[in-house]
Protein backbone atom coordinates (compact mmCIF):
# COMPACT_ATOMS: atom_id res chain seq x y z
CA UNK A 1 0.00 0.00 0.00
CA UNK A 2 1.40 3.75 -0.82
CA UNK A 3 1.70 6.33 1.01
CA UNK A 4 -1.34 8.04 -0.92
CA UNK A 5 -3.84 5.53 -0.30
CA UNK A 6 -2.52 5.18 3.37
CA UNK A 7 -3.46 9.04 3.95
CA UNK A 8 -6.57 8.08 1.88
CA UNK A 9 -7.86 5.93 4.38
CA UNK A 10 -6.93 8.31 7.40
CA UNK A 11 -8.84 10.65 5.82
CA UNK A 12 -12.10 8.31 5.39
CA UNK A 13 -11.61 7.08 9.23
CA UNK A 14 -11.45 10.41 10.46
CA UNK A 15 -14.36 11.53 8.67
CA UNK A 16 -16.03 8.53 9.77
CA UNK A 17 -14.91 8.88 13.10
CA UNK A 18 -16.57 12.24 13.22
CA UNK A 19 -19.65 10.97 12.74
CA UNK A 20 -19.91 8.23 15.17
CA UNK A 21 -22.21 5.33 14.97
CA UNK A 22 -25.42 6.12 13.52
CA UNK A 23 -27.52 4.08 15.27
CA UNK A 24 -26.29 5.97 19.18
CA UNK A 25 -29.70 7.54 19.87
CA UNK A 26 -27.42 10.19 21.43
CA UNK A 27 -25.34 11.22 18.35
CA UNK A 28 -26.50 14.46 17.14
CA UNK A 29 -25.32 13.61 13.66
CA UNK A 30 -26.77 10.01 14.08
CA UNK A 31 -29.49 8.78 11.93
CA UNK A 32 -32.60 9.80 13.86
CA UNK A 33 -31.17 13.54 13.76
CA UNK A 34 -31.02 13.53 9.97
CA UNK A 35 -34.24 11.94 9.38
CA UNK A 36 -35.93 14.53 11.99
CA UNK A 37 -34.29 17.38 10.21
CA UNK A 38 -35.18 15.85 6.37
CA UNK A 39 -38.77 15.95 8.18
CA UNK A 40 -38.37 19.50 8.78
CA UNK A 41 -36.92 20.33 5.22
CA UNK A 42 -33.96 21.75 6.87
CA UNK A 43 -30.15 20.99 6.76
CA UNK A 44 -28.82 19.28 9.70
CA UNK A 45 -27.01 22.40 11.17
CA UNK A 46 -24.66 19.85 13.65
CA UNK A 47 -23.38 17.44 10.51
CA UNK A 48 -22.68 20.79 8.74
CA UNK A 49 -20.42 21.87 11.24
CA UNK A 50 -18.50 18.62 11.74
CA UNK A 51 -17.73 18.95 8.23
CA UNK A 52 -16.22 22.50 8.59
CA UNK A 53 -13.99 21.29 11.12
CA UNK A 54 -12.82 18.52 9.15
CA UNK A 55 -12.69 20.98 6.20
CA UNK A 56 -14.33 18.93 3.41
CA UNK A 57 -14.13 21.90 0.90
CA UNK A 58 -10.68 20.88 1.08
CA UNK A 59 -11.40 17.75 -1.24
CA UNK A 60 -12.14 19.39 -3.94
CA UNK A 61 -9.77 21.91 -4.39
CA UNK A 62 -6.28 21.03 -6.30
CA UNK A 63 -3.07 20.14 -3.93
CA UNK A 64 -1.10 22.70 -5.84
CA UNK A 65 -3.93 25.51 -4.32
CA UNK A 66 -3.53 23.97 -0.98
CA UNK A 67 -6.46 21.75 -1.10
CA UNK A 68 -6.17 17.83 -0.85
CA UNK A 69 -7.70 16.95 -4.71
CA UNK A 70 -5.44 14.58 -6.13
CA UNK A 71 -7.61 11.96 -7.85
CA UNK A 72 -11.20 11.88 -8.83
CA UNK A 73 -12.45 8.49 -7.53
CA UNK A 74 -11.08 9.29 -4.22
CA UNK A 75 -12.86 12.51 -4.22
CA UNK A 76 -16.25 10.52 -4.64
CA UNK A 77 -14.68 7.92 -1.99
CA UNK A 78 -14.55 10.39 0.85
CA UNK A 79 -17.59 12.18 0.18
CA UNK A 80 -19.15 8.89 -0.09
CA UNK A 81 -18.84 8.81 3.72
CA UNK A 82 -21.43 12.46 4.25
CA UNK A 83 -23.85 10.22 1.40
CA UNK A 84 -24.11 7.50 3.25
CA UNK A 85 -25.44 9.26 6.17
CA UNK A 86 -27.30 11.95 4.17
CA UNK A 87 -27.78 12.50 0.54
CA UNK A 88 -28.98 16.45 1.19
CA UNK A 89 -25.90 17.17 3.16
CA UNK A 90 -23.66 15.39 0.45
CA UNK A 91 -24.58 17.51 -2.14
CA UNK A 92 -25.70 20.57 -0.23
CA UNK A 93 -22.42 20.99 2.09
CA UNK A 94 -20.09 19.12 -0.84
CA UNK A 95 -20.89 18.28 -4.36
CA UNK A 96 -22.63 21.28 -5.27
CA UNK A 97 -19.85 23.73 -4.43
CA UNK A 98 -17.42 21.03 -6.64
CA UNK A 99 -19.59 21.10 -9.34
CA UNK A 100 -19.17 25.30 -9.68
CA UNK A 101 -15.23 24.99 -9.12
CA UNK A 102 -14.37 22.34 -11.08
CA UNK A 103 -15.42 24.96 -14.41
CA UNK A 104 -12.81 27.56 -12.89
CA UNK A 105 -10.20 24.07 -12.52
CA UNK A 106 -10.75 23.77 -16.09
CA UNK A 107 -10.86 27.29 -18.05
CA UNK A 108 -10.37 29.97 -15.46
CA UNK A 109 -7.39 32.40 -14.93
CA UNK A 110 -4.90 32.03 -12.28
CA UNK A 111 -6.28 34.58 -10.24
CA UNK A 112 -10.51 33.07 -10.53
CA UNK A 113 -8.70 29.95 -9.79
CA UNK A 114 -6.87 31.41 -6.33
CA UNK A 115 -9.80 32.92 -5.58
CA UNK A 116 -11.87 29.81 -5.59
CA UNK A 117 -9.36 27.82 -4.18
CA UNK A 118 -9.39 30.54 -0.99
CA UNK A 119 -13.14 30.71 -0.68
CA UNK A 120 -13.61 27.08 -0.41
CA UNK A 121 -10.88 26.83 2.18
CA UNK A 122 -12.76 29.36 4.12
CA UNK A 123 -15.52 27.07 4.26
CA UNK A 124 -18.08 29.26 1.70
CA UNK A 125 -20.07 27.63 -0.86
CA UNK A 126 -20.23 27.85 -4.62
CA UNK A 127 -23.29 26.99 -6.29
CA UNK A 128 -22.99 26.83 -10.83
CA UNK A 129 -26.02 27.59 -12.98
CA UNK A 130 -25.54 25.64 -15.86
CA UNK A 131 -26.91 26.04 -19.46
CA UNK A 132 -30.28 24.35 -20.43
CA UNK A 133 -29.70 21.28 -22.92
CA UNK A 134 -32.09 21.12 -25.59
CA UNK A 135 -32.06 17.08 -24.70
CA UNK A 136 -31.81 17.76 -21.10
CA UNK A 137 -34.20 18.15 -17.88
CA UNK A 138 -36.39 20.92 -17.13
CA UNK A 139 -35.50 21.13 -13.56
CA UNK A 140 -32.83 23.66 -13.92
CA UNK A 141 -34.84 25.38 -17.10
CA UNK A 142 -34.69 29.49 -17.75
CA UNK A 143 -31.92 30.98 -18.97
CA UNK A 144 -29.35 34.14 -18.44
CA UNK A 145 -28.22 36.70 -20.83
CA UNK A 146 -25.11 39.01 -20.62
CA UNK A 147 -24.90 41.79 -22.91
CA UNK A 148 -22.24 44.71 -23.10
CA UNK A 149 -21.59 46.55 -20.76
CA UNK A 150 -20.79 47.06 -16.42
CA UNK A 151 -17.72 48.85 -17.24
CA UNK A 152 -15.12 48.37 -19.52
CA UNK A 153 -15.30 44.87 -21.27
CA UNK A 154 -17.86 43.88 -18.23
CA UNK A 155 -21.47 42.33 -19.16
CA UNK A 156 -24.81 44.00 -17.66
CA UNK A 157 -26.44 40.22 -16.66
CA UNK A 158 -30.11 39.71 -16.91
CA UNK A 159 -32.66 36.81 -16.61
CA UNK A 160 -33.83 34.31 -13.92
CA UNK A 161 -32.79 30.72 -12.63
CA UNK A 162 -35.81 28.95 -10.93
CA UNK A 163 -34.19 26.05 -8.96
CA UNK A 164 -30.12 26.21 -7.96
CA UNK A 165 -28.57 24.69 -4.45
CA UNK A 166 -27.34 26.75 -1.97
CA UNK A 167 -28.02 29.72 -4.16
CA UNK A 168 -29.27 31.83 -0.84
CA UNK A 169 -25.84 31.36 0.97
CA UNK A 170 -23.09 30.68 -2.18
CA UNK A 171 -20.24 33.32 -2.31
CA UNK A 172 -19.73 33.06 -5.15
CA UNK A 173 -21.55 31.99 -8.48
CA UNK A 174 -20.63 30.23 -12.06
CA UNK A 175 -22.81 31.26 -14.76
CA UNK A 176 -23.64 30.23 -18.09
CA UNK A 177 -25.13 33.20 -19.79
CA UNK A 178 -25.87 33.45 -23.65
CA UNK A 179 -23.50 36.31 -25.22
CA UNK A 180 -24.17 35.63 -28.64
CA UNK A 181 -25.56 33.21 -31.26
CA UNK A 182 -24.86 29.58 -32.56
CA UNK A 183 -22.29 27.25 -31.66
CA UNK A 184 -20.20 30.52 -29.45
CA UNK A 185 -23.68 31.13 -28.15
CA UNK A 186 -22.38 30.88 -24.35
CA UNK A 187 -19.81 32.34 -22.10
CA UNK A 188 -18.85 31.54 -18.34
CA UNK A 189 -19.04 33.92 -15.72
CA UNK A 190 -17.59 33.63 -11.98
CA UNK A 191 -19.41 36.03 -9.99
CA UNK A 192 -18.68 37.07 -6.35
CA UNK A 193 -22.08 37.33 -4.70
CA UNK A 194 -20.67 40.77 -2.48
CA UNK A 195 -19.53 42.35 -5.69
CA UNK A 196 -22.94 42.59 -7.07
CA UNK A 197 -25.70 45.53 -6.31
CA UNK A 198 -28.38 44.52 -4.34
CA UNK A 199 -30.72 45.96 -6.73
CA UNK A 200 -30.33 43.84 -9.58
CA UNK A 201 -30.36 40.27 -7.83
CA UNK A 202 -33.60 39.35 -6.27
CA UNK A 203 -33.81 36.17 -4.23
CA UNK A 204 -36.90 33.68 -5.34
CA UNK A 205 -38.39 31.62 -3.22
CA UNK A 206 -37.58 27.89 -2.26
CA UNK A 207 -38.46 25.04 -4.17
CA UNK A 208 -39.15 21.95 -1.82
CA UNK A 209 -38.65 18.43 -3.41
CA UNK A 210 -39.93 15.13 -2.25
CA UNK A 211 -35.68 13.85 -1.85
CA UNK A 212 -32.64 15.64 -1.22
CA UNK A 213 -35.46 17.69 1.37
CA UNK A 214 -32.59 18.95 3.55
CA UNK A 215 -31.18 20.94 -0.18
CA UNK A 216 -32.14 24.85 -0.07
CA UNK A 217 -33.28 24.89 -3.75
CA UNK A 218 -34.13 28.66 -4.68
CA UNK A 219 -34.19 30.60 -7.54
CA UNK A 220 -32.07 33.56 -8.27
CA UNK A 221 -33.37 36.42 -10.75
CA UNK A 222 -30.48 39.50 -12.37
CA UNK A 223 -31.73 42.98 -13.50
CA UNK A 224 -29.57 44.36 -15.40
CA UNK A 225 -26.86 43.73 -13.40
CA UNK A 226 -23.77 44.72 -13.73
CA UNK A 227 -20.39 42.63 -14.17
CA UNK A 228 -17.05 43.40 -14.53
CA UNK A 229 -14.99 41.93 -17.36
CA UNK A 230 -12.52 40.13 -15.29
CA UNK A 231 -15.90 37.78 -14.48
CA UNK A 232 -15.54 35.93 -17.84
CA UNK A 233 -14.08 32.64 -17.21
CA UNK A 234 -12.14 30.87 -20.26
CA UNK A 235 -13.02 32.37 -23.69
CA UNK A 236 -16.10 34.41 -24.81
CA UNK A 237 -18.36 32.38 -26.42
CA UNK A 238 -16.83 28.90 -25.69
CA UNK A 239 -19.26 27.97 -22.57
CA UNK A 240 -21.17 25.47 -24.04
CA UNK A 241 -17.77 23.79 -25.20
CA UNK A 242 -16.27 23.80 -21.59
CA UNK A 243 -19.53 22.56 -20.11
CA UNK A 244 -19.71 19.86 -22.23
CA UNK A 245 -15.87 18.84 -21.58
CA UNK A 246 -16.45 19.48 -17.57
CA UNK A 247 -19.35 16.58 -17.83
CA UNK A 248 -16.93 13.91 -18.22
CA UNK A 249 -16.09 15.09 -14.37
CA UNK A 250 -19.03 16.02 -12.62
CA UNK A 251 -21.58 13.32 -14.45
CA UNK A 252 -18.81 10.48 -12.91
CA UNK A 253 -18.32 11.90 -9.65
CA UNK A 254 -21.94 12.81 -8.02
CA UNK A 255 -23.24 9.36 -8.89
CA UNK A 256 -20.01 7.81 -7.38
CA UNK A 257 -20.38 9.16 -4.13
CA UNK A 258 -23.97 8.77 -3.86
CA UNK A 259 -23.40 5.03 -3.65
CA UNK A 260 -22.94 6.01 -0.57
CA UNK A 261 -27.35 6.22 -0.21
CA UNK A 262 -27.50 2.80 -1.73
CA UNK A 263 -24.77 1.42 1.10
CA UNK A 264 -27.39 2.70 3.83
CA UNK A 265 -30.34 1.45 2.19
CA UNK A 266 -29.02 -1.87 1.21
CA UNK A 267 -27.48 -1.75 5.43
CA UNK A 268 -30.85 -1.05 6.83
CA UNK A 269 -32.61 -3.68 4.87
CA UNK A 270 -30.10 -6.27 6.28
CA UNK A 271 -31.10 -4.83 9.36
CA UNK A 272 -34.27 -5.58 9.30
CA UNK A 273 -33.95 -8.97 7.91
CA UNK A 274 -31.76 -10.22 10.51
CA UNK A 275 -33.89 -8.69 13.36
CA UNK A 276 -36.74 -10.87 11.67
CA UNK A 277 -34.80 -14.13 11.36
CA UNK A 278 -35.24 -13.96 8.27
CA UNK A 279 -31.53 -14.24 7.06
CA UNK A 280 -28.43 -15.34 9.65
CA UNK A 281 -28.18 -17.24 12.68
CA UNK A 282 -31.56 -17.06 13.35
CA UNK A 283 -33.01 -18.09 9.96
CA UNK A 284 -34.56 -21.40 10.05
CA UNK A 285 -37.44 -22.96 7.81
CA UNK A 286 -40.47 -21.99 10.50
CA UNK A 287 -39.90 -18.60 8.27
CA UNK A 288 -40.92 -20.36 5.05
CA UNK A 289 -38.46 -21.66 2.69
CA UNK A 290 -40.00 -19.15 -0.30
CA UNK A 291 -39.84 -16.68 2.14
CA UNK A 292 -36.29 -17.52 3.03
CA UNK A 293 -35.34 -17.70 -0.68
CA UNK A 294 -37.21 -14.13 -1.61
CA UNK A 295 -34.92 -12.54 1.10
CA UNK A 296 -31.54 -14.06 0.26
CA UNK A 297 -31.80 -13.61 -3.67
CA UNK A 298 -33.32 -9.76 -2.68
CA UNK A 299 -30.54 -8.59 -0.60
CA UNK A 300 -26.95 -10.48 -2.77
CA UNK A 301 -28.68 -8.82 -5.58
CA UNK A 302 -28.90 -5.86 -4.17
CA UNK A 303 -25.32 -6.09 -2.75
CA UNK A 304 -24.38 -7.19 -6.66
CA UNK A 305 -25.84 -4.19 -7.99
CA UNK A 306 -24.05 -1.78 -5.61
CA UNK A 307 -20.49 -3.81 -6.62
CA UNK A 308 -21.63 -3.49 -10.54
CA UNK A 309 -21.84 0.43 -10.08
CA UNK A 310 -19.31 0.99 -8.46
CA UNK A 311 -16.90 -0.56 -11.09
CA UNK A 312 -18.44 1.59 -13.58
CA UNK A 313 -17.92 4.53 -11.41
CA UNK A 314 -14.45 3.43 -10.59
CA UNK A 315 -13.90 3.24 -14.33
CA UNK A 316 -15.53 6.80 -15.15
CA UNK A 317 -13.22 9.01 -12.69
CA UNK A 318 -9.90 7.12 -13.29
CA UNK A 319 -10.53 7.52 -17.13
CA UNK A 320 -10.36 11.32 -16.63
CA UNK A 321 -7.20 10.93 -15.30
CA UNK A 322 -5.57 8.23 -17.64
CA UNK A 323 -7.77 8.27 -20.90
CA UNK A 324 -9.30 12.04 -20.70
CA UNK A 325 -10.27 12.54 -24.46
CA UNK A 326 -12.39 9.24 -24.12
CA UNK A 327 -13.59 9.98 -19.99
CA UNK A 328 -17.23 11.82 -21.25
CA UNK A 329 -18.27 8.38 -22.52
CA UNK A 330 -18.27 6.47 -18.87
CA UNK A 331 -19.18 9.36 -17.26
CA UNK A 332 -22.64 9.75 -19.20
CA UNK A 333 -23.33 5.99 -18.71
CA UNK A 334 -22.45 6.32 -15.33
CA UNK A 335 -24.80 9.86 -14.77
CA UNK A 336 -27.85 7.86 -16.63
CA UNK A 337 -27.37 4.37 -15.52
CA UNK A 338 -26.60 4.55 -12.26
CA UNK A 339 -29.85 5.94 -10.91
CA UNK A 340 -31.90 3.77 -12.91
CA UNK A 341 -30.47 0.78 -11.68
CA UNK A 342 -29.75 1.58 -8.04
CA UNK A 343 -33.58 3.19 -7.80
CA UNK A 344 -34.80 -0.30 -8.84
CA UNK A 345 -32.72 -2.01 -6.33
CA UNK A 346 -33.52 -0.02 -3.70
CA UNK A 347 -36.93 -0.82 -4.56
CA UNK A 348 -37.07 -4.07 -5.01
CA UNK A 349 -35.59 -3.86 -0.88
CA UNK A 350 -38.27 -2.35 -0.01
CA UNK A 351 -40.24 -5.42 -0.01
CA UNK A 352 -38.21 -6.91 2.51
CA UNK A 353 -39.17 -4.35 5.30
CA UNK A 354 -42.87 -4.48 4.39
CA UNK A 355 -44.86 -2.15 6.75
CA UNK A 356 -41.67 -0.60 8.19
CA UNK A 357 -40.98 0.87 4.97
CA UNK A 358 -43.08 3.81 5.84
CA UNK A 359 -41.32 4.10 9.12
CA UNK A 360 -40.73 7.87 10.15
CA UNK A 361 -38.77 7.05 12.82
CA UNK A 362 -36.87 4.31 14.45
CA UNK A 363 -34.01 1.56 13.29
CA UNK A 364 -35.83 1.10 9.65
CA UNK A 365 -36.92 5.51 9.13
CA UNK A 366 -33.89 5.67 6.90
CA UNK A 367 -34.82 2.87 4.47
CA UNK A 368 -37.30 5.55 3.10
CA UNK A 369 -35.35 8.71 2.84
CA UNK A 370 -32.81 6.93 0.45
CA UNK A 371 -35.16 5.49 -1.60
CA UNK A 372 -36.58 9.21 -2.08
CA UNK A 373 -33.22 10.77 -2.89
CA UNK A 374 -31.69 8.43 -4.88
CA UNK A 375 -33.61 9.33 -7.92
CA UNK A 376 -33.08 13.01 -7.69
CA UNK A 377 -28.94 12.48 -8.37
CA UNK A 378 -30.05 12.04 -12.03
CA UNK A 379 -31.69 15.39 -12.27
CA UNK A 380 -29.97 18.64 -13.14
CA UNK A 381 -28.86 19.94 -17.02
CA UNK A 382 -26.62 16.43 -17.21
CA UNK A 383 -29.80 14.56 -16.90
CA UNK A 384 -30.81 10.71 -18.32
CA UNK A 385 -31.73 12.52 -21.57
CA UNK A 386 -28.64 14.90 -21.88
CA UNK A 387 -26.20 11.49 -21.53
CA UNK A 388 -27.68 9.39 -23.67
CA UNK A 389 -27.77 12.31 -26.53
CA UNK A 390 -23.72 12.24 -25.94
CA UNK A 391 -23.01 8.33 -26.32
CA UNK A 392 -25.90 7.68 -29.25
CA UNK A 393 -23.98 10.17 -31.79
CA UNK A 394 -20.57 8.12 -31.15
CA UNK A 395 -22.10 4.80 -31.45
CA UNK A 396 -21.89 4.04 -34.80
CA UNK A 397 -18.09 5.09 -34.87
CA UNK A 398 -16.80 3.62 -31.96
CA UNK A 399 -19.06 0.37 -33.34
CA UNK A 400 -16.41 0.70 -36.25
CA UNK A 401 -13.16 1.55 -35.27
CA UNK A 402 -12.89 1.11 -31.20
CA UNK A 403 -14.40 -2.08 -29.74
CA UNK A 404 -12.72 -4.80 -31.92
CA UNK A 405 -9.93 -3.05 -33.25
CA UNK A 406 -7.04 -5.24 -33.00
CA UNK A 407 -4.87 -2.12 -32.09
CA UNK A 408 -6.75 -1.50 -28.89
CA UNK A 409 -4.16 -1.35 -25.79
CA UNK A 410 -5.95 -2.59 -22.34
CA UNK A 411 -5.72 0.93 -19.35
CA UNK A 412 -5.16 -1.70 -16.75
CA UNK A 413 -5.23 1.55 -14.52
CA UNK A 414 -8.48 2.02 -14.89
CA UNK A 415 -9.78 -0.85 -12.69
CA UNK A 416 -7.50 -0.25 -9.85
CA UNK A 417 -9.11 0.52 -6.20
CA UNK A 418 -5.90 1.84 -4.83
CA UNK A 419 -5.14 5.72 -5.23
CA UNK A 420 -1.59 5.79 -6.09
CA UNK A 421 -0.14 6.24 -9.33
CA UNK A 422 -2.91 8.05 -11.01
CA UNK A 423 -1.04 11.43 -13.33
CA UNK A 424 -2.63 14.68 -12.06
CA UNK A 425 -5.34 15.60 -13.63
CA UNK A 426 -5.07 17.37 -16.85
CA UNK A 427 -8.83 18.87 -17.75
CA UNK A 428 -7.60 20.71 -20.60
CA UNK A 429 -7.30 16.93 -22.43
CA UNK A 430 -10.87 16.66 -22.02
CA UNK A 431 -13.18 15.94 -25.27
CA UNK A 432 -16.96 16.45 -26.12
CA UNK A 433 -16.23 13.71 -27.97
CA UNK A 434 -14.46 10.66 -27.16
CA UNK A 435 -11.05 9.24 -29.22
CA UNK A 436 -11.58 5.33 -28.52
CA UNK A 437 -13.44 3.18 -26.12
CA UNK A 438 -10.74 1.45 -23.97
CA UNK A 439 -13.00 -0.09 -21.21
CA UNK A 440 -15.65 -1.70 -24.39
CA UNK A 441 -12.02 -3.15 -26.12
CA UNK A 442 -10.89 -4.82 -22.55
CA UNK A 443 -14.15 -7.04 -22.89
CA UNK A 444 -13.50 -8.12 -26.56
CA UNK A 445 -9.64 -8.62 -25.60
CA UNK A 446 -10.48 -10.66 -22.70
CA UNK A 447 -13.25 -12.56 -24.59
CA UNK A 448 -10.36 -13.49 -26.94
CA UNK A 449 -8.03 -14.70 -23.80
CA UNK A 450 -7.81 -18.39 -23.74
CA UNK A 451 -9.70 -20.42 -21.25
CA UNK A 452 -11.30 -23.62 -20.12
CA UNK A 453 -14.87 -23.78 -21.74
CA UNK A 454 -15.91 -25.05 -17.91
CA UNK A 455 -14.91 -22.25 -16.35
CA UNK A 456 -18.41 -20.30 -15.79
CA UNK A 457 -17.27 -16.78 -15.38
CA UNK A 458 -15.00 -17.30 -19.47
CA UNK A 459 -18.79 -18.56 -20.70
CA UNK A 460 -20.00 -15.63 -19.37
CA UNK A 461 -17.17 -13.59 -20.77
CA UNK A 462 -17.37 -14.77 -24.33
CA UNK A 463 -21.67 -14.00 -23.97
CA UNK A 464 -21.07 -10.32 -23.23
CA UNK A 465 -18.48 -10.02 -26.10
CA UNK A 466 -21.42 -11.66 -28.06
CA UNK A 467 -23.32 -8.74 -26.94
CA UNK A 468 -20.95 -6.29 -28.05
CA UNK A 469 -20.89 -7.88 -31.08
CA UNK A 470 -24.69 -7.73 -31.77
CA UNK A 471 -24.40 -3.61 -30.82
CA UNK A 472 -22.13 -3.54 -33.22
CA UNK A 473 -24.38 -4.97 -36.25
CA UNK A 474 -27.01 -2.98 -34.58
CA UNK A 475 -25.05 -0.11 -34.71
CA UNK A 476 -24.18 -0.46 -38.26
CA UNK A 477 -28.13 0.55 -39.40
CA UNK A 478 -27.75 3.99 -37.64
CA UNK A 479 -26.57 7.08 -39.33
CA UNK A 480 -22.94 6.32 -40.50
CA UNK A 481 -21.83 10.10 -38.93
CA UNK A 482 -24.04 10.08 -35.70
CA UNK A 483 -25.83 13.23 -36.59
CA UNK A 484 -29.22 11.55 -37.00
CA UNK A 485 -28.89 9.05 -34.81
CA UNK A 486 -30.32 11.18 -31.77
CA UNK A 487 -33.94 10.98 -34.18
CA UNK A 488 -34.03 7.42 -34.73
CA UNK A 489 -35.88 5.41 -31.74
CA UNK A 490 -32.84 2.18 -32.13
CA UNK A 491 -30.49 4.54 -31.04
CA UNK A 492 -31.89 5.17 -27.73
CA UNK A 493 -32.34 1.21 -27.13
CA UNK A 494 -28.90 0.34 -28.26
CA UNK A 495 -27.58 3.39 -25.97
CA UNK A 496 -29.02 1.28 -23.00
CA UNK A 497 -27.60 -1.86 -24.08
CA UNK A 498 -24.41 -0.21 -24.38
CA UNK A 499 -24.45 1.00 -20.89
CA UNK A 500 -25.05 -2.22 -19.35
CA UNK A 501 -22.32 -3.68 -20.90
CA UNK A 502 -20.09 -1.15 -20.06
CA UNK A 503 -20.57 -2.28 -16.94
CA UNK A 504 -20.13 -5.78 -17.25
CA UNK A 505 -16.64 -4.99 -18.82
CA UNK A 506 -15.64 -2.74 -15.72
CA UNK A 507 -17.10 -5.73 -13.15
CA UNK A 508 -14.59 -8.23 -15.51
CA UNK A 509 -11.53 -5.47 -15.41
CA UNK A 510 -11.84 -4.99 -12.01
CA UNK A 511 -12.29 -8.93 -10.63
CA UNK A 512 -8.72 -9.56 -12.87
CA UNK A 513 -6.58 -6.72 -11.41
CA UNK A 514 -8.26 -7.57 -8.16
CA UNK A 515 -7.11 -12.03 -8.32
CA UNK A 516 -3.66 -10.85 -10.35
CA UNK A 517 -3.32 -8.63 -7.60
CA UNK A 518 -3.82 -11.49 -4.47
CA UNK A 519 -6.56 -12.47 -2.70
CA UNK A 520 -9.94 -11.38 -0.71
CA UNK A 521 -13.16 -11.08 -1.67
CA UNK A 522 -13.02 -9.49 -4.91
CA UNK A 523 -10.65 -11.92 -6.58
CA UNK A 524 -13.31 -14.80 -6.03
CA UNK A 525 -15.05 -15.38 -9.00
CA UNK A 526 -18.42 -15.76 -7.44
CA UNK A 527 -19.29 -12.13 -7.28
CA UNK A 528 -18.22 -11.29 -10.71
CA UNK A 529 -20.01 -14.70 -12.02
CA UNK A 530 -23.68 -13.01 -10.02
CA UNK A 531 -23.37 -9.46 -11.69
CA UNK A 532 -22.47 -10.86 -14.93
CA UNK A 533 -25.49 -12.62 -14.94
CA UNK A 534 -27.74 -9.75 -13.74
CA UNK A 535 -26.16 -7.72 -16.63
CA UNK A 536 -26.95 -10.57 -19.31
CA UNK A 537 -30.65 -11.34 -17.93
CA UNK A 538 -31.12 -7.33 -18.16
CA UNK A 539 -29.61 -7.80 -21.82
CA UNK A 540 -31.95 -10.54 -22.40
CA UNK A 541 -29.45 -12.85 -23.18
CA UNK A 542 -30.31 -16.38 -23.15
CA UNK A 543 -28.17 -17.90 -20.32
CA UNK A 544 -26.28 -21.32 -19.91
CA UNK A 545 -27.46 -23.19 -17.00
CA UNK A 546 -25.98 -22.26 -13.49
CA UNK A 547 -22.88 -25.17 -12.59
CA UNK A 548 -22.60 -23.59 -9.03
CA UNK A 549 -24.63 -21.90 -6.21
CA UNK A 550 -22.81 -18.46 -5.89
CA UNK A 551 -25.71 -17.41 -3.25
CA UNK A 552 -24.47 -18.53 -0.59
CA UNK A 553 -20.72 -17.09 -0.51
CA UNK A 554 -22.63 -13.84 -1.50
CA UNK A 555 -25.21 -13.91 1.89
CA UNK A 556 -21.98 -14.68 3.79
CA UNK A 557 -20.44 -11.56 2.80
CA UNK A 558 -23.58 -9.55 3.26
CA UNK A 559 -24.36 -10.19 6.75
CA UNK A 560 -20.27 -10.62 7.39
CA UNK A 561 -20.06 -6.68 6.79
CA UNK A 562 -23.26 -6.26 8.23
CA UNK A 563 -22.35 -7.42 11.81
CA UNK A 564 -18.62 -5.81 11.84
CA UNK A 565 -19.42 -2.64 10.16
CA UNK A 566 -17.71 -2.59 6.77
CA UNK A 567 -19.54 -0.43 3.74
CA UNK A 568 -21.03 -2.43 1.03
CA UNK A 569 -18.86 -0.88 -2.09
CA UNK A 570 -15.71 -2.30 -3.45
CA UNK A 571 -13.57 -0.67 -1.25
CA UNK A 572 -15.33 -2.77 2.10
CA UNK A 573 -14.66 0.45 4.03
CA UNK A 574 -14.58 -0.13 8.11
CA UNK A 575 -17.56 2.07 9.26
CA UNK A 576 -17.75 3.95 12.80
CA UNK A 577 -17.85 1.69 15.48
CA UNK A 578 -16.34 -1.27 13.54
CA UNK A 579 -13.78 -3.83 14.44
CA UNK A 580 -11.59 -2.33 11.90
CA UNK A 581 -11.73 1.22 13.23
CA UNK A 582 -10.67 0.82 17.34
CA UNK A 583 -12.06 2.57 19.72
CA UNK A 584 -14.15 4.57 16.84
CA UNK A 585 -17.47 5.57 18.19
CA UNK A 586 -16.34 6.11 22.08
CA UNK A 587 -13.39 8.85 20.52
CA UNK A 588 -16.19 10.22 18.62
CA UNK A 589 -18.45 10.33 21.77
CA UNK A 590 -15.74 11.68 23.70
CA UNK A 591 -15.20 14.57 21.09
CA UNK A 592 -18.86 15.53 21.33
CA UNK A 593 -18.61 16.07 24.88
CA UNK A 594 -15.80 17.96 24.75
CA UNK A 595 -17.78 20.36 22.31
Amino acid sequence: MGEQEQEVRRRVAELERGFGNPADADNPVGTSAFVAADARGKPLAAAERLLERYGLNAEFVPRDLGGRLTGLDTLARVTRVVFRRDAALGLGHGITSFLAAVVVWAAGSPEQRRTVARLLLTGHHLVSAYPELAAGSSFLSNELTATAGGGPGGFRLSGRKEALNNVERAAALVLFARTGAGRDSHSALLVERDALPADGVTALPRHRTSGIRGCQVAGVEFDDSPVPADALVGEPGRGLELVLRIFSVTRGVGPSAALGCADTALRTAVACAVDRGVVGDAADDVTGPQRLSHARSTLTGAFVDLLLCDCLALVATRAVHLVPEDAGLYAAAVKYLLPQLLTDTSYELSTLLGADFHARNGAYAAFRKNVRDLPMIGLGAAGSAACRATVIPQLPRLARAAWFASAAAPVDGLFRLEADGLPPLDLGRLSPAADGDPLAASLALAADAPGPESDRPAELVRLLAGELALLRDGCAGLDRDGRSALGDPRGHALAERYALILVGAACLGVWRHQRSAGTGFLARPEWLEAALTRVLRRLGTALPKATSDHEEPLLAEVLARYREHRSYDLYDTPLAGSPGAPGAEREAREEREDR
